[in-house]
């Protein structure tokens, strides 16, 4: 794909194709992209250039050719008639700084959870004095407010360019600074 077409440039299906062609060049033909996504070429070519909406199951095959789960979600909120209630659009500028934040600053939190769940786990029943922890409406509320933005943050770190987004990821693994430079053959200050 040597040029990007003008007009299907702002297309997200379109877009989303391009940028998998730089990984394969497979998909830079839209006739074997269409292939892969068993749909006709035209169809494609009318999707990408906003005349048609996808189905859902197109959108999501898409994805998973283009290998951009990001698609899904973007159909949902812009698309889809009921995503469109019920979704709000991600603004990766605005909120990933939030959501990290957000995150971050529950994990001391989860890993008291982590070893309370370990103590009830351990000797293969729940007594009762345990169940009263899960009758708290507090911390299940919390567990699911903590569990939503960390979907979305593994969200965001998936829209990150391939280099950024493995790092990041060694550093939620645990990994320190130096072990990831070490890992990635670059120096730490790069």
């Amino acid at each position: 794909m040597g040029k990007k077409a003008t007009k299907a440039a702002d297309n997200i299906f379109y877009v989303a194709r391009y940028n998998a062609s730089q990984r394969n060049p497979g998909l830079s033909s839209r006739e074997n992209a269409a292939e892969l996504i068993n749909i006709d070429r035209t169809r494609l070519a009318r999707i990408e250039l906003g005349s048609t909406t996808p189905y859902p199951e197109e959108v999501i095959r898409m994805s998973e050719v283009y290998q951009a789960p990001e698609l899904c979600h973007l159909f949902c909120s812009m698309e889809c008639s009921l995503g469109k209630c019920t979704m709000g659009k991600l603004d990766i500028t605005s909120d990933f700084d939030r959501l990290t934040l957000q995150v971050l600053g529950s994990i001391e939190n989860v890993s008291a959870l982590k070893s309370k769940l370990i103590d009830i786990a351990e000797d293969g029943r729940i007594a009762p004095e345990e169940e009263e922890d899960f009758e708290d409406e507090e911390m299940l509320y919390a567990l699911t407010v903590k569990e939503e933005a960390i979907r979305q943050l593994y969200f965001y770190i998936e829209e990150l360019p391939a280099e950024q987004r493995r790092i990041i990821l060694l550093r939620i693994e645990g990994h320190s600074w130096d072990e990831i430079a070490s890992r990635l053959g670059v120096s730490i200050n790069t």
